[in-house]
């Protein structure tokens, strides 16, 4: 190596060193403030390694002396049908959020690529929407589930989350920002809007589903107003209303129990988020490459 390239690279290495030193302290407070968000979680799947006795111990301490799952066995083996309401909170999650993408892509590329009398007035109605409360239309909703004869069923939950105006002004406001010659061109060539949605649009749209899939899933597995209202039976019952059932059967000193159930419902959150999350950085770095 000659004494130019030495130079050149001890530069280099010690710009290197100031750029670190200099993002220490950024990466310092960000490492502390990730470690304070996952305290909660650590504590909650702690305490469910723990035996009942020491559930209460003072002083308290943050490792469990030994690993128990006595909690989880409870839990399982608990009178409420722990596994079905499991699965009950996948399908009604599930099957939301895959109305939910479907009828919102749809609903936004009719907003945002279509020119019909009344759209500009419609979309304003939709927007409305969004300051309506949702408590506010939970009467309504139970009347008409009972009238339907929905109610103690999937689909009483299913069916109220399968339009969402959030959603549909997301993806609106996505496809907006997408440029339209290829479309244009599509139409041009005789390719119909069913055609030119599925093949073009839709698959330029991979970020917001990827985001609308995380929040709408999230928000369906946490609900748990319609399901104390809408639902009776154990069989149908979701895991937030089954947790607080569950804290009932097991009484006052059933901490390490609560945490356990917690622990497994919380669990399902954490692999959709990290999957999707992976989908969507690498949607967007695909979209910034084709751009």
């Amino acid at each position: 190596m000659s004494l130019a390239q030495a130079s050149v690279t001890a530069r280099v290495h010690s710009a290197t060193r100031v750029i670190d030193w200099r993002n220490l302290p950024v990466m310092i407070v960000l490492g502390i403030g990730a470690i304070f968000m996952l305290l909660p979680f650590l504590w909650m799947f702690a305490t469910s390694m723990r035996p009942a006795s020491e559930a209460y111990q003072l002083p308290p301490s943050f490792l469990p002396s030994r690993l128990n799952f006595d909690a989880y066995a409870a839990v399982l083996n608990s009178p409420l049908p722990f596994l079905r309401m499991y699965l009950n909170s996948f399908i009604v999650a599930a099957a939301t959020t895959i109305g939910v993408v479907v009828s919102s892509a749809m609903a936004a590329f009719a907003f945002s690529r279509l020119r019909f009398p009344g759209s500009s007035l419609l979309f304003g109605l939709l927007l409305v929407g969004l300051m309506v409360p949702h408590a506010l239309v939970v009467i309504p909703l139970f009347y008409g589930m009972a009238a339907a004869g929905l109610l103690d069923s999937l689909w009483s939950l299913i069916l109220p989350g399968l339009a969402s105006p959030l959603a549909i002004f997301m993806m609106r406001q996505f496809m907006e920002g997408q440029p339209r010659e290829y479309e244009e061109a599509a139409f041009i060539d005789g390719a119909s809007y069913w055609t030119i949605f599925w093949r073009i649009s839709l698959p330029q749209m991979g970020p917001p589903i990827a985001a609308l899939s995380i929040i709408v899933f999230t928000s369906s597995w946490n609900n748990f107003l319609l399901p104390l209202i809408f639902v009776r039976k154990f069989d149908v019952m979701t895991l937030p209303v089954g947790l607080l059932g569950l804290s009932d059967s097991f009484g006052a000193l059933s901490l390490s129990v609560i945490m356990a159930a917690v622990t497994m419902c919380v669990l399902p959150l954490l692999v959709v988020f990290l999957v999707a999350q992976r989908f969507i950085v690498e949607s967007i770095a695909s979209t910034g490459i084709k751009r």
